[in-house]
């Protein structure tokens, strides 16, 4: 048996190519099919199954348009509502994908109908369980994206299911999840790039922990999730299309100072440090080497037009591959390659950069507002001394020339969160907004380093 993992970093998902050389499994697709149609190709693989753990919740899939395309069977839980055909399945059943049995587990918990996939080779080797949302590296799924209404029942299930999968599994079995690889779907930081049944006894919670000490801890941990989120299972349940990857039209200067001056989005690709030296005035920063797509999608208001900068093509094929995954298309607006000076006739604007040893230094000599832009949950962890709370993940709703309440509109404001990306986000927005911005870039472990003072 082999196994091909497609990764997607920026959402913190994979997915699965599995096969006996000769036919496939393809678990929980992304919807940019072109990805698993090419590693198909280079196995000289014929896909014959697309399977699916769950409706999912934080990408739009790609297994229906896939098991069209290539005349696959689809997978899909026979208690899901959906609006398109599949092969309905239950807990038990069974398939085959060549030489290789396929079996469904249920496995409730990230949502009540998830299934987990058991893969067995024909020999009799180690298997494999493809435990989408379920059993994770050191964790589990998060069991409240149904909503909290339905969050202590589904994080009982999700107890249930892990034990389940220990009780009926060979320690030797290989565990490979969807979730877990910094995406929002997982309850907890995973653990590690590879595991087993027999690891996970040893190291994860689930696992060792008595029913209530490991809900306490579950429950405590769950921090905000992507509100684009709300708008992924419906989508999913309607039977999607595949990524359209083409680029939206160019939009020339006019467009641009046209997009920006009815509210749309700008957004530029570009690096943090690039766009903080030099931008449009009123344009984001949402730098692709952090997660993109994942942030795009949690801060802009769902369906407002959105015009890409990138400093070349490729960058803005990237975001529209990215922003395919999550449903955004239709909205997109225009793009432009180059530079702030080929996007504006206007002055093109900057803020600087600093690090938590510049900050330091900087207050002893005049009075500045710190924002910490980082999760309630990161922030009682420890923050600095003095700083405010404002967590990026509230601030989609800022509009161009709206200050932010109790900020003081006199105030420098120094902006940070654990690692950069963050604050480059917020900066830009907070600079979109009116205020005056300094961005750290820097670790927040930093800070203790520096001198400055830290307080729960």
């Amino acid at each position: 048996m082999q196994i091909e993992i497609i990764e997607t970093p920026s959402l913190g998902d994979r997915s699965y190519l599995v096969h006996d050389d000769r036919e496939a499994l393809v678990v929980d697709p992304q919807r940019d099919i072109d990805r698993v149609l090419e590693a198909a190709e280079r196995a000289g693989v014929t896909i014959t199954a697309v399977a699916e753990t769950h409706i999912h919740n934080d990408y739009v899939t790609g297994g229906h348009a896939l098991a069209q395309q290539v005349g696959a069977t689809y997978y899909v839980n026979a208690e899901d509502e959906v609006s398109f055909e599949r092969h309905g399945i239950r807990d038990g059943e069974e398939f085959a994908v060549g030489s290789l049995t396929v079996r469904a587990l249920s496995t409730p918990g990230h949502t009540f109908t998830h299934l987990s996939y058991v893969v067995t080779p024909a020999d009799g080797s180690e298997p494999a369980v493809f435990t989408g949302g379920s059993l994770l590296f050191g964790s589990t799924g998060r069991p409240d994206l149904l909503g909290p209404d339905h969050t202590e029942a589904l994080a009982h299930h999700q107890y249930d299911s892990a034990h389940r999968l220990a009780r009926e599994l060979p320690d030797e079995t290989r565990i490979m999840p969807t979730h877990g690889f910094g995406s929002f779907c997982s309850a907890t930081q995973t653990a590690g790039d590879s595991s087993t049944i027999g690891a996970e006894r040893q190291q994860n919670p689930v696992m060792h922990q008595e029913r209530d000490q490991w809900l306490a801890e579950l429950y405590e941990g769950l921090a905000a999730y992507p509100a684009y989120y709300r708008h992924m299972a419906p989508a999913n349940a309607s039977g999607p299309s595949a990524a359209v990857l083409e680029r939206p039209a160019v939009a020339d200067r006019e467009v641009i100072a046209d997009a920006l001056a009815a509210g749309h989005w700008v957004v530029d690709l570009r690096s943090r440090r690039a766009f903080a030296e030099g931008h449009v005035e009123g344009t984001i920063s949402i730098d692709l080497e952090g997660q993109f797509a994942t942030y795009l999608g949690w801060l802009i208001p769902w369906e407002t037009p959105l015009v890409l900068l990138g400093q070349d093509a490729d960058q803005v094929d990237e975001a529209v591959r990215e922003l395919s995954r999550i449903g955004i298309e239709e909205t997109l607006a225009g793009h432009a390659t180059g530079s702030p000076s080929d996007w504006t006739d206007r002055a093109v604007q900057s803020f600087p950069q600093a690090t938590f040893a510049q900050l330091r230094d900087v207050r002893h000599h005049r009075e500045v507002t710190i924002v910490d832009v980082r999760q309630r949950a990161e922030w009682e962890d420890g923050h600095l001394e003095g700083a405010v709370n404002l967590p990026l993940t509230q601030m989609g709703d800022l509009r161009q020339g709206e200050l932010v309440a109790g900020l003081d509109p006199r105030a420098e404001l120094w902006v940070h969160c654990a690692g950069g990306f963050r604050a480059s986000v917020a900066a830009s927005l907070l600079a979109r907004a009116g205020h005056r911005v300094v961005a750290i870039d820097d670790g927040f472990d930093n800070a203790a380093n520096s001198g400055l003072a830290i307080t729960p």
